[in-house]
């Protein structure tokens, strides 16, 4: 009996690994035109200027959870634990200040052109 429930588990084990898992948000359509890393506790660019519709993907690189939040709401990427990817759309032109949400003081600014 222990054999046959080993056997099961380290199948199941394995089925696990290959099985791809998810771990981004994404808003846009998998492709990024612009990537800011998150490291070292802060946004890299921290400043990024944009054109209207393309994406920005957010690479946290960080040992620590992040998120990238607009502080108007326009966009939130959600929590990213380490090398988890949010990818994001912004289609209104503007300027968008963001804020890491579990680290405040974690600040970045995207200006969107039209």
């Amino acid at each position: 009996m222990a054999q046959t429930t080993r056997r099961a588990f380290l199948a199941f084990s394995a089925s696990l690994a290959a099985t791809p898992v998810l771990t981004s948000i994404s808003f846009a359509d998998g492709h990024a035109d612009h990537i800011v890393e998150i490291k070292g506790h802060s946004f890299s660019p921290a400043n990024l200027v944009v054109k209207a519709g393309e994406t920005v993907e957010f690479i946290n690189r960080d040992g620590a959870p992040h998120t990238a939040t607009a502080d108007n709401g326009a966009f939130d990427t959600g929590r990213l634990g380490r090398n988890d990817v949010g990818m994001i759309k912004i289609d209104a032109a503007g300027t968008y200040g963001y804020f890491c949400a579990v680290h405040p003081n974690m600040r970045g600014e995207i200006t969107v052109e039209a």
